[in-house]
């Protein structure tokens, strides 16, 4: 990433491959996931958080390992995994990764699918913890048609809620949520036909202007958890809408995988691979481009074209 701003930013260069430090390992890349995150860095819509111009974009991978630094078992290297690279780095043939946030990939898991399901599967799994879902209750999914989107969708359902609504942008990526579990298909706005009274739980990775609104879908003692902010951030007085349903007890709250130690995300990661490859879950591929074309892949998001998650294949 060359500077702040459009696709254009990005540019392909040769680099050094990298050697891995103590604790890390090194992988040769065979599929690299393509984030909102990734957009949101590559804009300058992160600069607060200390991000410059000049990384590799990319924070999760799955390949081959190739070496190990030191304190790291051997044993790793020629294993098939999943990895999280941490805040850049994943754009890349060759990539390092701590070996804390490492996974071993089932048999049945293709590179492909292991970055689509990783980071986007475990926020969603966390991020419903994080709102106290219990089985029964209900679900409304904000910007369901992004990775995290698909897999809170299919997580919810999975796990015995009573209903799992979905806001997107057309009727054709409706169908496709029903597909994965939603029961409720709403406009961007939460409305539509098929609009129901209320939800016990609101995940939210959109946030933007629009965000207050959505307390008044939210039931009694209703949670909102917000895990992305694509559409920027809300307005200065967002939380006046929550205020004046003061009689409802609502509950706030965003969700960060940081806030997870890594032990717990590496078990939660283990699982969801594991129920996917057992049919449980399903990852959404977009498509496949090579990792040259990278920047095609973030015009494709910039223009809100892709539903589940662009795989960039080496």
């Amino acid at each position: 990433m060359q500077a702040f701003g459009g696709p254009e930013n990005l540019a392909l260069v040769n680099l050094p491959d990298p050697n891995p430090a103590a604790g890390q390992v090194s992988i040769a890349t065979e599929a690299i996931g393509v984030g909102g995150l990734d957009a949101l860095m590559r804009s300058g819509s992160l600069t607060s958080f200390g991000y410059t111009p000049g990384r590799v974009l990319g924070n999760e991978v799955a390949g081959v390992v190739t070496a190990v630094g030191a304190g790291v078992d051997t044993e790793w290297i020629g294993r098939r995994v999943w990895a999280f690279t941490g805040e850049g780095g994943g754009y890349a043939e060759q990539a390092v990764a701590a070996a804390a946030m490492v996974v071993p990939l089932p048999s049945a898991l293709s590179a492909a699918d292991a970055v689509t399901l990783g980071t986007s599967a475990m926020v969603a799994h966390f991020a419903l913890r994080h709102a106290h879902f219990a089985r029964g209750e209900s679900v409304l999914v904000r910007g369901a048609a992004g990775g995290i989107g698909v897999m809170v969708v299919q997580l919810a359902a999975r796990a015995g809620a009573s209903a799992v609504g979905v806001t997107t942008s057309s009727a054709e990526r409706g169908e496709r949520l029903r597909e994965l579990g939603a029961t409720h298909v709403l406009d961007r706005a939460g409305d539509g036909a098929d609009a129901r009274a209320g939800y016990d739980v609101i995940i939210d990775i959109v946030a933007g202007a629009d965000l207050p609104s959505f307390f008044a879908r939210l039931n009694p003692n209703g949670r909102m958890v917000v895990v992305g902010a694509m559409a920027g951030m809300p307005p200065a007085d967002w939380g006046a809408e929550m205020v004046t349903a003061f009689r409802k007890s609502l509950s706030f709250a965003t969700f960060s995988a940081d806030t997870i130690p890594a032990a717990d995300k590496h078990a939660g990661i283990t699982e969801l691979f594991a129920a996917a490859g057992r049919g449980e879950l399903e990852a959404v591929v977009h498509k496949e481009l090579p990792l040259r074309q990278a920047v095609a892949a973030h015009h494709r998001m910039d223009a809100g074209e892709v539903f589940g998650r662009i795989v960039l294949a080496v």
